[in-house]
């Protein structure tokens, strides 16, 4: 089936956007339906991508400085998880980040994907926060220099 990662475009799009990243990312935690939007969903470059016309993935790309950039709410669909999807998303948005001139990706992992995101190279820095006072997260990074012209 054919892979397309891009942003969303139709409002129908957008729903189902938004959907993955409350039923991946806040669902789990009982928080409400709201709690996957924020203020920075104006400003940030929005990933998704589709198998078909099935969304299995999504991500959102900020900009924190003329050198780094951080990728937030990524989010796999449970039942497409393990096929590969989390690391052509990361690809994508680590693509798009060095063609704005970045040289470095920022995020802060939860503890359950923490091996995920070192098996494609990211470092952990610290302990960060616990999201909702209960799940922990991590501060991690990955150096990717810069694209040669």
């Amino acid at each position: 089936m054919k892979i397309e990662i891009r942003t969303p475009i139709t409002p129908k799009e957008w729903d189902n956007y938004y959907a993955l990243r409350y039923k991946v990312l806040r669902q789990p935690l009982d928080q409400p339906i709201g709690s996957e939007r924020n203020d920075g969903d104006l400003s940030g470059q929005h990933f998704a991508l589709y198998e078909g016309n099935h969304l299995r993935a999504v991500a959102r790309l900020d900009s924190i400085d003329m050198t780094i950039d951080q990728v937030r709410f990524v989010a796999v669909d449970p039942v497409a998880q393990g096929k590969g999807f989390g690391k052509m998303i990361m690809e994508a948005v680590e693509n798009k980040s060095m063609k704005n001139g970045k040289t470095k990706m920022i995020l802060h992992a939860r503890d359950y994907v923490v091996q995920f995101y070192v098996t494609i190279d990211y470092t952990i820095i610290e302990k960060s926060y616990k999201l909702f006072g209960v799940l922990q997260h991590y501060l991690m990074e990955k150096s990717y220099g810069q694209i040669s012209a």
